[in-house]
């Protein structure tokens, strides 16, 4: 396993102090990454320390109006030669020094499995509501997905995150890649495209992230309109495909994880949070009907439309 190359690929904007933490703990990973490359908007804010403490640092600068969440990945890819791609964001950090490793083992047990994807914990900041949905949407027990999956699981089937994702270069490339624009949603969007052409998606649980936000009901209107809209452009992926039945299961589960948990005072904000994103979503799928001051009002990239 140890000849097997593998890149880390992170879109960065104004990083600061827990870059430098992402930095460090990706350099102390068991498994030896060969590059870290990294697709930085405005160089204004980039501190070339950076590059001076870690080698294995490749930085790439472009200005705001380039960047793209599809395109700009899809440049980084174009750029590396190594055989597996791990993208990541940066305000992801790894749990441990075994991240890389145990990312790489479904997809090198599994010819048939395309990408992998870690488990996201919630950092010490997290909210309550925040620290369930984690636990929902990243159980601790890992699983592999196929097509055969989508009349169970619907939606859920694509589900991949470029929080901390890695990608097989051959298979990659053979799939076309990221979309060359996209509002957001890259990372399922390309899942869907390998689902459909046959190959697995595996969910690694025991390949580690730290990564939460306490997202406000206005951010979570804003964001799930974003991905109403990405769901919406990509009819080839999620057309016909079961998108809310996976979010009502979230929302009875918590209900119920509430009143067991004894929390019956948070459940208003759960049902205020889930109208909001439901509402952001609806919005976004219909966003050709709506005009286009309401559009920048509800998106959180009005950059995209310009």
């Amino acid at each position: 396993m140890e000849n097997i190359k593998v890149d880390v690929i992170i879109p960065t904007y104004r990083p600061g102090k827990e870059f430098g933490r992402l930095l460090k703990r990706l350099s102390q990973q068991d498994y030896p990454i060969h590059k870290i490359l990294v697709m930085n908007t405005e160089e204004a804010f980039w501190d070339p320390v950076w590059e001076k403490e870690y080698p294995l640092l490749e930085v790439h600068h472009l200005k705001k109006a380039e960047f793209d969440h599809g395109g700009t990945r899809k440049k980084a890819a174009a750029l590396s030669d190594a055989e597996i791609m791990v993208f990541m964001t940066q305000d992801a950090l790894p749990g441990d020094k075994t991240l890389i490793i145990n990312l790489l083992r479904p997809l090198l047990e599994d010819e048939g499995v395309g990408a992998a994807y870690a488990r996201q914990l919630p950092n010490s900041g997290c909210s309550f509501l925040e620290r369930y949905t984690r636990s929902f949407n990243y159980p601790a027990e890992s699983c592999i997905r196929t097509k055969e999956d989508l009349p169970q699981y619907g939606i859920k089937t694509f589900f991949c995150s470029n929080v901390c994702a890695a990608y097989k270069k051959h298979i990659y490339e053979e799939a076309g890649g990221f979309v060359d624009r996209t509002i957001f949603n890259e990372d399922m969007i390309y899942a869907g495209g390998l689902i459909q052409r046959g190959y697995g998606i595996a969910y690694a649980a025991d390949a580690r992230v730290i990564h939460s936000h306490n997202y406000s009901c206005m951010q979570q209107f804003h964001r799930n309109f974003d991905l109403g809209v990405s769901q919406a452009e990509h009819p080839e992926i999620f057309a016909g495909v079961p998108s809310e039945g996976e979010g009502i299961k979230m929302v009875k589960k918590t209900f119920c994880y509430l009143l067991k948990s004894r929390h019956p005072c948070l459940i208003p904000e759960l049902i205020l949070q889930s109208a909001c994103k439901y509402a952001g979503y609806l919005a976004g799928k219909h966003y050709r009907s709506l005009p286009r001051k309401v559009i920048l009002w509800c998106t959180m990239s009005p950059s995209y439309w310009q």
